[in-house]
């Protein structure tokens, strides 16, 4: 019970942090002052040179954590040393500290690549900043929040729920691309009225990152739901509807 008990305690902790990793996140692309360090502000190295290769190995961080504790092949072994119900939350956990590191650390690069000075411009593009948030939030939701944050794996362990069965699913925006999360990101990260050539590298970098990370999870939706992830791959767009279709 007392582990049970822990293991409830632990992930509902690893969920808050989340939250505020995530609200942060927002923040720190808007970039509102609210937070102590953003995109464009704070940071110690003068050198752009060096405040570039700094921001370059934290998303590298982030990308190899979020890739390889994401692989199959890495849960196996980790499940070894992390208990299985709250091995999503050890995941979520360790992906909100890489982006808290990448936050603490980011150097800004503030030389402006574009500025958008008219009104309604700028209403567009921080339109399409709070719809590409939206849209990241909306496809969580679609294929369950709360099983996607380790919440749903301890809750059943907690009660004694066996797992159900694993489903390809197409709720909604699913049907009209593959990725609906990772269009959210880029919308998100691409939608700024004034951008800094630190914004630029760090949208370029996860941009890069998704697109490779999408390769890599696909292959593991194909080796899961087989034959019909590929059929939905050549129906499907990845990330805009009728584009990036498979054609095997």
């Amino acid at each position: 019970m007392l582990l049970r008990m822990f293991y409830g305690l632990f992930a509902g902790f690893t969920y808050v942090i989340f939250l505020l990793t995530f609200l942060y996140l927002i923040a720190f692309l808007a970039p509102l002052p609210l937070v102590p360090h953003t995109v464009d502000h704070g940071g110690l190295v003068n050198q752009p040179v060096m405040a570039a290769v700094v921001d370059t190995l934290l998303v590298m961080l982030f990308a190899c954590q979020h890739s390889i504790m994401a692989r199959p092949a890495f849960k196996r072994v980790w499940t070894r040393i992390v208990p299985k119900p709250i091995e999503r939350s050890a995941y979520v956990l360790a992906a909100s500290l890489a982006l808290i590191l990448l936050f603490a650390f980011w150097q800004p690069l503030p030389t402006v690549l574009w500025s958008v000075e008219d009104p309604f411009g700028q209403g567009i593009l921080w339109g399409l900043f709070a719809l590409g948030w939206a849209v990241v939030l909306l496809s969580t939701f679609l294929i369950s929040h709360f099983e996607l944050f380790g919440l749903k794996q301890v809750w059943q362990h907690m009660t004694g729920q066996a797992q159900g069965q694993t489903e390809l699913r197409q709720p909604f925006l699913y049907k009209l691309v593959r990725h609906p999360l990772y269009l959210g990101f880029f919308i998100a990260f691409w939608s700024a009225p004034v951008m800094t050539f630190g914004h630029m590298l760090f949208a370029l970098e996860m941009s890069g990152f998704m697109l490779v990370a999408i390769q890599f999870e696909e292959r593991d939706l194909i080796d899961v739901f087989g034959d019909a992830y590929r059929r939905y791959r050549r129906s499907t767009g990845m990330l805009l509807p009728g584009i990036g279709r498979a054609r095997s």
